[in-house]
């Protein structure tokens, strides 16, 4: 698995390395005898046990074989498919194309009550249009992913902006005003994308905050994120897709969020800028 710099992905695969510790040193072995009953080199085993290498299942099943401990593989199996969880390239989420990428998100987001998202490149997916998530999806597929099931991903995607009207639940959205005047495709489908976000700022359930571009900011633009409730946040970044869910770490994204939200214009000064942006589209 790669290294992310994440504390959480982090903490996660030391814990993983102390149990595999732990269950060597209750089988009387060290490394260098482990090493041999694996078939290893014994610096394989330093580098699982010590985190600086994420074991294979293989090698788990190999560890346990070893100590007499056959019986915890599954267990110690499911840890490590947790950690390679919080942390995957997008050329792993994305083999098997764009649809399932979007289908693996929904039960997060059925379970959740309260989503912030900010945003400094793009409306966030939960309030684009047909025609914005189009462009986006097939822009992501000519880029990094061989199977062309654009038309399939975007319906999973429309399927999935029904949370915004079930339920109770609570939605604050914050872009960048940089983003209502970036598109990737033509001009109509921009100006279609912005009114449906003066369409979408109405709703009840719904906080949508422009943060204006001006100099002497407080605080600059960061990579968009998801915070879903207080439990989890999801960043996207070039390489690939990061789940947090260490309580300092999403405290550092709310506190960003509430930091940006406060710079942000709301309201009919929000509008405005919508307006304004769509004015400049002819």
């Amino acid at each position: 698995m790669p290294i992310s710099g994440s504390s959480s992905v982090q903490a996660a695969r030391q814990v993983l390395a102390a149990r595999l510790r732990e269950m060597c040193k209750d089988a009387g072995l060290d490394g260098k005898r482990l090493a041999q009953a694996c078939g290893w080199h014994p610096s394989k085993v330093s580098r699982i046990s010590t985190a600086k290498t994420s074991p294979s299942a293989d090698d788990i099943r190999a560890w346990c074989r070893a100590c007499g401990r056959e019986d915890r593989t599954d267990d110690l199996i499911a840890s490590l498919r947790a950690v390679e969880g919080m942390w995957i390239e997008w050329r792993r989420m994305e083999r098997a194309g764009l649809r399932r990428a979007q289908e693996a998100v929904l039960p997060l987001f059925e379970r959740t009550r309260w989503f912030r998202s900010y945003s400094s490149w793009l409306v966030p997916g939960l309030i684009q249009t047909y025609g914005y998530t189009e462009d986006v999806l097939r822009a992501v597929q000519r880029r990094r992913v061989e199977i062309d099931d654009v038309a399939d991903a975007v319906a999973v995607r429309m399927e999935r902006q029904r949370v915004l009207y079930e339920g109770h639940r609570r939605f604050a959205f914050l872009v960048e005003e940089s983003v209502l005047r970036n598109g990737l495709g033509e001009a109509d489908t921009q100006l279609e994308q912005l009114e449906h976000l003066l369409t979408v700022g109405s709703l009840p359930n719904v906080s949508l905050g422009v943060v204006p571009t001006r100099l002497s900011r407080s605080r600059m633009a960061v990579e968009g994120f998801w915070i879903y409730d207080a439990a989890q946040v999801n960043v996207e970044l070039v390489s690939g897709y990061l789940t947090l869910t260490q309580p300092s770490e999403v405290r550092a994204y709310a506190d960003t969020f509430a930091m940006l939200a406060d710079m942000a214009v709301y309201g009919a000064k929000a509008r405005a800028l919508i307006t304004a942006a769509m004015d400049s589209l002819g």
